[in-house]
């Protein structure tokens, strides 16, 4: 979490949509809904707030995923005996409170499906993550800012315009752009990352708290893939793009010795650093990216000193050298991928031991 994350313009419908999925999900498992209660008119106010999301979601209803209907699937989440549905509404409650668990004394998340049957669990999983993988693609019925609409609502790709847009480091639409948990390159397929797996929690599939844009190396394994970003169910020791911004706290730390790259925090914030970084391998990836500009640099100082040989000039001195990491140093933007670690590499370089094993390295060319 190099870089800042911030809600994009449209995140207020992201947020109505949650509102509205933790509604309906609280609704199926009340005692008195029946399978024949879910219905377009059953649907409608009090048990969602507005026509247009009950028609909305009616609509979505009728969806076939794996050769049966969203309806039915609600139909049988509304079946369920009294003791699991009072079960699966106490999950529905409890995960739909995801900032009390950045809050002093958070209570632990439930780590175990609420449902003991996989079958039905799966069942209400594809039912949440439909909202998403369906319904969020052709359009939710919000406008940017939460308000119901019948047509023209948020999609996924109008989410990934507004985040890209809003996190753009150089607003030159040719400029290159920086993927905010790793500061490398975001690349031109990045992905909309569930910072809390939908898979575990699907009820947080569309959550506005739950949702960035980050670069697929990032997002796939063996770097975040599906792996928890909690501790059997605690956010104590973790950042949250969002709730507990890592931006400002990670920093990177050389690590002369093995000439790597460590990511750091102070004491206090330690735990969620590391925590972080065995999510992301950001130390090994950022030592990568460490030692491939330290190589790039190398290989050009001896093709210039190749030259100047041939050319039969002076070899390079140690003033030019460290000149030339100045210049480098010089052309460092913030803007740019990678960042943080060409910066922590040009204060490597600088120091006197590595610009004379430079010296001595070049002695050796012919």
């Amino acid at each position: 979490m190099l870089k800042p994350v911030h809600r994009v313009v449209c995140s207020p419908a992201l947020a109505a949509c949650q509102q509205m999925m933790q509604r309906f999900a609280l609704w199926l498992c009340q005692p008195a809904t029946a399978p024949a209660h879910v219905s377009q008119q059953g649907l409608q106010p009090p048990v969602l707030l507005t026509a247009i999301e009950a028609d909305w979601l009616w609509g979505l209803l009728q969806r076939i995923e794996s050769g049966q209907t969203l309806l039915s699937r609600a139909q049988t989440i509304a079946a369920l005996p009294a003791a699991q549905k009072t079960a699966l509404a106490t999950w529905v409650q409890t995960i739909s409170a995801l900032p009390a668990q950045f809050q002093p004394g958070a209570a632990v998340w439930p780590v175990t499906r609420p449902l003991a049957s996989k079958q039905d669990w799966n069942t209400f999983k594809a039912l949440m993550e439909s909202v998403y993988e369906k319904g969020f693609v052709d359009g939710l019925p919000y406008q940017g800012d939460g308000t119901p609409t019948a047509a023209g609502g948020v999609t996924y790709a109008e989410y990934v315009r507004a985040f890209r847009g809003a996190h753009r480091l150089n607003p030159n639409p040719h400029a290159r752009e920086v993927c905010v948990l790793c500061g490398g390159p975001l690349g031109d397929t990045p992905h909309v990352d569930h910072w809390v797996t939908k898979g575990a929690f699907p009820l947080l599939s569309v959550c506005a708290d739950n949702l960035q844009l980050i670069c697929s190396t990032c997002n796939e394994a063996p770097n975040k893939g599906q792996k928890p970003v909690h501790s059997a169910g605690s956010f104590a020791d973790w950042f949250h793009p969002y709730l507990r911004p890592g931006n400002g706290c990670v920093q990177l730390d050389y690590v002369p010795p093995a000439f790597a790259v460590r990511c750091a925090a102070a004491p206090a914030d330690q735990p969620k650093a590391t925590n972080l970084d065995g999510m992301l391998n950001l130390s090994s990836r950022w030592t990568r990216e460490f030692k491939a500009e330290y190589a790039k640099h190398q290989d050009l100082l001896h093709r210039r000193e190749r030259r100047r040989i041939a050319l039969g000039q002076a070899r390079h001195s140690l003033a030019e050298i460290q000149q030339h990491v100045q210049q480098w140093t010089a052309t460092l933007s913030p803007s740019e991928p990678h960042h943080a670690v060409h910066s922590v590499l040009s204060h490597a370089l600088m120091q006197p031991a590595r610009t004379r094993a430079w010296l001595a390295e070049l002695a050796l060319v012919i």
